[in-house]
């Protein structure tokens, strides 16, 4: 059927103000969640929520279930102040509701001193950044996942976003690893809905921390923790740092999907109830290399060097009425990139120019979490994982006909099995108390193996071996006055393969001298056990193989640390720390003049004999001015002074490789409402990074030509430094929303000046001369993002 020309005209009169309208309305969205005791996580009835920002004010009060819902808030940036009779008020700054997803909050509220009859009011700023786990003290705060997605080249990873805060370090440009206070990155703890697990990085290589992209998505994300010494009694199996992970509950009452494009993969996540009027709630993520689709287009953008990844993550959410809350969760990731040497002898420039190599890793755990609430504020959590992790990697060589000669290979795989519980009861208003254990089933297997000079593979590594880790704590709260908080705990661990066992005191303390001032002290001894592939090494000795590293004990760790935080107005704090950290029984070198040490470890294995004979100490002072995000804008500047040093066999004490001895870093962001009724947003995010170099150890050129493979000067390991570390990053983004969904479109720069900073150095042996590896050079991430 033909329509008129008069007609054509007024349907699309009538779609353009349909248009109009739809622009030029007030788009609205739902905040609602949930109020606790921060200690119980018993529900609060009839606590008040209200909106400061809007005009006229907007609020609601908690029901029997704690839950609280304000519905058609305009979107933008609001702040929520949560009182409640008897609790100290909380004040919640600028949080961002846009149109495509509602904001569902669970909000802990800490209980009064005294039971007073009326609201008691507290420094509202000093919720900022306070971690959630009601235990910690000191040097520990929690990261927000808008942080995560805001900060210049975070890129959505809440590892490389604590990158920014003091006392933390860059590893390099091409991972998410960190140096936490100086200490190799293998000393820090991953926990995921509390509990221990693999690293979830894609192509993390054997025994790293790291990887170059993380598997976690910021859409399945809640707010975390992040801790950086002196952690309390529940954390074991840490040295340097430990990552304390959550997973969001998917929404239980409205079905919501979020799309994402951009350079770090093409990912969906989808959410919502089950069924109508069920409190169960499902959330989902997928997400696929977006280099690798292109490739397969036929439109290569960094060659066939591509990488290519894939993860799933999942979250089940289901409470009963008697039986507790269940939660079915699970992460796993695929990564795999392979490089092919060019057939063209005339463009091989460098010895590892004629090689080709193809990595491989994976990851997964997937956990079933149970909480049961006990009578007398008290709960029980508990969690069991299965998890599994992998690595592989091929390499070969070309002769000048192109013929694929096998040069290097290994794999190693990893299984593991871990229960937890934990006991919590709040006593009352001053007494808390904590208990738990942990047991862990682990599983390895591994091979490596190269070319002789014959041309002969040989395989120099096959291991395979199991064993059994348990550790149980304990740890109590204890307010002494209003002002004064003392937490003290015991963590004990035991290492099933040779017997090794520790037994770790923590104590905390909390002086509050007012609202805006506050002094901390911490104090803990620390046990970490080695890697598999090191207490599985073996020796050759006749026929039969030895493995010597069998029975080395746990590595240990005493930290000692000092802060004093000071709100110098209601949104500007200063935070000092000063700390001491004493490693011992650290695995080194036999031989008689030694200078290895388990200490500077990043990743790798080890075949050589080792003793708990080590040292090392790390200390420094660290100082955070941080303006938290009020009337549209931020800054963060950090700052740390430290020296991280080692002793091996032979008695001399040296630079560890981490020992950059100063970081500053220099955060800021402005954002900007646009739009006919303000409701979109420009954000611009500012990043700038001064760091002291890697150390790195000399290479002896003669020794290394006359050998035709590099050769160190080991005497002099780790002397070098590499030139201070320079980089600077930048985030654009633009939000608009629209009355169904809303659309991000953002760029984040790494390195934008294109700086090339040095990474490491080593020996050509084509070119029998020493080179220079460097670090990562200007990279553009762009990203478009729905919300609906």
């Amino acid at each position: 059927m033909k329509i008129g020309l008069h007609t054509k005209h007024l349907l699309s009169l009538v779609l353009f103000l349909l248009c109009l309208s739809a622009s030029a309305q007030n788009l609205s969205q739902t905040i609602r969640g949930r109020i606790l005791d921060k200690e119980s996580q018993e529900p609060l009835i009839g606590a008040t929520v209200a909106i400061l920002t809007t005009n006229p004010a907007m609020g609601a009060t908690t029901d029997v279930n704690g839950n609280f819902r304000l519905d058609k808030v305009p979107v933008g940036r609001h702040t929520l102040r949560i009182s409640y009779v008897g609790y100290e008020e909380q004040v919640l700054p600028e949080l961002l509701l846009g149109s495509g997803k509602e904001l569902v909050l669970n909000i802990g509220l800490n209980e009064s001193f005294k039971k007073l009859q009326e609201v008691v009011i507290s420094a509202e700023e000093q919720s900022k950044g306070n971690p959630l786990n009601e235990m910690a003290m000191i040097s520990s705060r929690s990261i927000a996942v808008e942080e995560t997605k805001r900060y210049a080249a975070s890129m959505n990873d809440p590892a490389r976003a604590s990158q920014n805060y003091a006392g933390v370090g860059v590893s390099q440009d091409m991972s998410n690893e960190i140096v936490v206070r100086g200490n190799s990155p293998r000393g820090v703890l991953w926990r995921l809905e509390g509990i221990e697990i693999p690293n979830p990085s894609h192509f993390a290589e054997e025994g790293a921390a790291g990887g170059a992209i993380s598997i976690l998505s910021v859409n399945m994300l809640d707010n975390s923790d992040f801790n950086t010494g002196a952690f309390p009694a529940e954390y074991g199996n840490a040295l340097s740092g430990v990552f304390d992970i959550r997973l969001r509950n998917g929404n239980n009452e409205k079905r919501e999907y979020a799309f994402q494009a951009g350079m770090m993969g093409i990912d969906f996540a989808a959410e919502g109830p089950f069924k109508q009027g069920s409190k169960a709630s499902y959330l989902a993520n997928y997400r696929y290399s977006t280099l690798a689709i292109l490739n397969k287009i036929g439109v290569e953008i960094i060659g066939d060097a591509t990488p290519v990844f894939q993860d799933f993550s999942y979250k089940v959410y289901l409470p009963t009425a008697k039986a507790g809350v269940f939660s079915l969760w699970g992460i796993s990731g695929l990564s795999e990139q392979e490089r092919k040497a060019e057939r063209d002898v005339n463009a091989w420039e460098g010895y590892w120019d004629r090689f080709d190599d193809s990595y491989k890793s994976k990851m997964g755990a997937a956990g079933v979490s149970h909480m049961l609430f006990l009578p007398h504020d008290a709960y029980l959590e508990s969690s069991l994982v299965l998890s599994g992790n992998s690595n592989e990697l091929t390499v070969d060589s070309l002769n000048n006909d192109f013929e694929v000669i096998p040069y290097y290979g290994q794999r190693f795989s990893y299984n593991t099995a871990r229960f937890s519980t934990l006991y919590n009861r709040k006593v009352n208003n001053r007494h808390t108390f904590r208990t738990g254990f942990i047991l862990s089933r682990l599983g390895y297997e591994g091979f490596a193996e190269g070319q002789s000079s014959d041309r002969r593979r040989g395989r120099f590594v096959e291991q395979e071996g199991s064993t059994s880790v348990a550790q149980a704590y304990a740890q109590w709260k204890y307010r002494l006055t209003e002002q004064l908080t003392f937490n003290s705990g015991l963590h004990g661990m035991y290492f099933g393969l040779n017997g090794s066992s520790s037994l770790e005191p923590r104590l905390g303390l909390k002086w509050q001298v007012n609202a805006a001032r506050s002094f901390s002290a911490g104090f803990g001894l620390h046990s970490r056990h080695e890697s598999m592939t090191t207490y599985f090494a073996q020796q050759r000795q006749g026929d039969t193989f030895v493995q010597p590293n069998k029975n080395l004990d746990l590595t240990r760790a005493a930290h000692f640390v000092l802060g004093y935080d000071q709100m110098l107005r209601e949104d500007l704090r200063l935070k000092v720390e000063t700390y001491y950290q004493h490693l011992y029984n650290v695995p080194v070198g036999t031989a008689a003049n030694g200078s290895f040490s388990a200490i500077n470890y990043e990743d790798g294995f080890t075949i050589d004999s080792l003793i708990n004979e080590g040292t090392g100490r790390n200390y420094g002072l660290e100082l955070t001015l941080e303006k938290f995000f009020t009337n549209n804008f931020y800054y963060l500047l950090t700052t740390s002074l430290y020296d991280s040093k080692y002793t091996a066999l032979d008695g001399v004490e040296r630079n560890t490789r981490f020992n950059g001895n100063h970081i500053v870093n220099l955060l800021g962001g402005k954002e900007f409402k646009v739009g006919k009724n303000k409701q979109n947003l420009i954000s611009t995010n500012l990043k700038l990074m001064w760091a002291g170099g890697n150390r790195y150890t000399p290479i002896d050129l003669e020794k290394s030509r006359a050998a035709a493979a590099e050769k160190l000067v080991e005497e002099k390991r780790f002397s070098l430094k590499a030139d201070d570390y320079y980089r600077s990053d930048i985030r654009v983004s633009y939000r608009k929303n629209k009355p169904k969904a809303s659309y991000i479109l953002s760029l984040d720069i790494q390195n934008v000046t294109n700086r090339q900073n040095m990474f490491a150095q080593y020996y050509d042996r084509m070119k029998e001369d020493i080179k220079t590896y460097y670090q990562m050079g200007m990279v553009p991430v762009l990203n478009y993002r729905i919300e609906f």
